[in-house]
C-alpha cells in the first residue's frame, strides 16, 4: 500500500463518471444517435424498453420511468391520495427530497430516528413516531424507509410495524437501487418504490431521471396519468391534478446501456467497500452491513469522534482527496421542516456531527484507493 503522498499529485475524483463513459464508449454514442435520428425525444420506444428491463432487474411487475427520483416519490403519494392531515414517516437522517414531497401534497412529514450502524430507519423509533403523529392530530398513512448510502433498510423489522399501524410502505431507494434484502431486490419491496437516476447515483443517466416500481396493477394507470398532467383518454382530458414528469428518450437510451453493466459495477463497488473496511477499521468507525443485506455503496461513509471531521477533510483536501458530508443537518433541524412533529432523534443528530464520505465508484482502482487510505490514516494518526 502507498505510504507517501504529496500534495502535487493529481486530484482524485469523488465519483468518476468519466471512467464509466470511457468504458461504454461508442455504445452510448450509438444509443443517443439513434434517438437523435428518430427525433422521438418524448415517449420514444426506448422508454418502454427501459421500463421493461428495469422491472425485470428489480423483480417488480411494473416500472414507470419518470423525470427524477423526487418526482417518483411525489407521483406515488399523489396516486395514493395523500393529503393535508395525513402523516408520512420519514427518517431524519436523509436527503431533503424524502420529506419535501410530503409537504408538496399538503401532508405532514413526521421524522423517525435511524440506527447508528447502518444509518437506516429504526423500527422502534417508527413505532414511537406513530404515537407522536396521533398526538398531533394527524392520521398515520405512509412510511418511507430510505435505503441510505446504498444499503437496503431492515424490512423484516419495518414491515410488521407498518402493518400494525395500517401504513402503506413507500421505499425510497434513490441511493439503493440494485441492493437487496434477503434475496429481494430493492424495487420489489413494499407497496411501491422510487429510485433516482441522477448522474452520481450507482445507476445514473446523463441528466435527471427516476422510476417508480410496484406490483399493484390498479396503481399503474393512475401513476401514468399523474406523470402526464393528470390526463384521461388523451392529453387534453384532465381527470386529476398531475404534473409533467416524463423521462426523456435520450436518458432512457443511456440507461439501457448502463443497466447492461450494472451487475458488474455493483460487484466492483462491494469489493472496493470491503477493502476500505479492512484498511480503515482500526482508525475510524467503518460502515456496517446488516445480515441479509447487500449495498450498492452509493456512498462510502465513515464516522469519527465529534470534532475530528473538519480537520480530516482539510488534510485530505491538501492531498488531493475530496470528501463530502451527507448530512450536516438532520431533517427535523432544517429550517423548512422545524414545524413538523418529531420525537427525540439522538442518533440522527449525532451522525450529522460525525459522518464523512470518501471517494466511491465502480472504477476506483487499488492504487488510487491506497492513496486515499494512506491520506486518511496519516491524518487520523498524526
Amino acid at each position: 500500500m502507498t505510504t507517501h503522498v504529496t500534495s502535487q499529485m493529481a486530484p482524485i475524483p469523488f465519483i468518476d463518471v468519466a471512467a464509466q463513459r470511457a468504458r461504454l464508449g461508442t455504445r452510448i454514442d450509438r444509443a443517443v444517435t439513434s434517438v437523435l435520428d428518430s427525433c422521438r425525444f418524448i415517449n420514444g420506444p426506448e422508454v418502454a424498453m427501459l421500463e421493461e428491463q428495469l422491472a425485470a432487474f428489480a423483480g417488480a411487475k411494473h416500472a414507470i420511468a419518470c423525470a427524477s427520483g423526487t418526482d417518483a416519490l411525489a407521483m406515488i403519494l399523489m396516486s395514493w391520495g395523500i393529503k393535508a392531515g395525513d402523516a408520512v414517516f420519514c427518517p431524519a437522517f436523509t436527503f431533503c427530497a424524502t420529506a419535501e414531497v410530503v409537504a408538496w401534497v399538503g401532508a405532514s412529514p413526521v421524522f423517525v430516528d435511524v440506527k447508528p450502524d447502518t444509518f437506516n430507519m429504526d423500527p422502534e423509533s417508527l413505532d414511537r413516531a406513530v404515537a407522536v403523529a396521533k398526538a398531533a392530530g394527524l392520521t398515520p398513512r405512509v412510511v418511507m424507509p430510505v435505503d441510505l448510502f446504498g444499503q437496503a433498510a431492515d424490512y423484516d423489522a419495518l414491515l410488521p410495524v407498518a402493518q400494525k399501524h395500517g401504513l402503506k410502505v413507500l421505499c425510497d431507494t434513490a441511493q439503493g437501487f440494485g441492493a437487496s434484502w434477503h434475496g429481494r431486490r430493492t424495487g420489489s419491496i413494499g407497496d411501491a418504490s422510487a429510485t433516482s437516476f441522477f448522474p452520481a447515483k450507482p445507476l445514473g443517466c446523463y441528466g435527471d431521471g427516476g422510476a417508480v416500481f410496484t406490483d399493484d396493477d390498479a396503481l399503474v394507470p393512475v401513476l401514468k396519468s399523474v406523470r402526464e398532467h393528470g390526463q384521461g383518454v388523451d392529453k387534453y382530458e384532465n381527470v386529476r391534478i398531475g404534473m409533467t414528469a416524463r423521462l426523456d428518450t435520450i436518458q432512457a437510451a443511456v440507461l439501457i446501456e448502463k443497466l447492461d453493466i450494472f451487475e458488474d459495477e455493483i460487484a466492483a463497488r462491494m469489493r472496493i467497500a470491503a477493502r476500505y473496511n479492512s484498511l480503515l477499521a482500526d482508525v475510524a468507525i467503518v460502515p456496517a452491513m446488516a445480515e441479509g443485506a447487500t449495498s450498492t455503496w452509493a456512498q462510502y461513509t465513515i464516522r469519527l469522534a465529534p470534532g475530528r471531521r473538519d480537520a480530516l477533510a482539510d488534510a485530505l483536501r491538501k492531498d488531493g482527496v475530496p470528501t463530502a458530508v451527507y448530512y450536516r443537518i438532520p431533517m427535523h433541524k432544517q429550517p423548512a421542516y422545524a414545524a413538523y412533529p418529531a420525537d427525540l432523534l439522538p442518533v440522527s443528530e449525532a451522525l450529522c456531527a460525525e459522518v464523512i464520505s470518501l471517494p466511491m465508484h465502480a472504477y476506483l482502482d487499488d492504487a488510487t484507493q491506497d492513496r486515499i487510505v494512506a491520506a486518511v490514516r496519516r491524518a487520523l494518526t498524526a
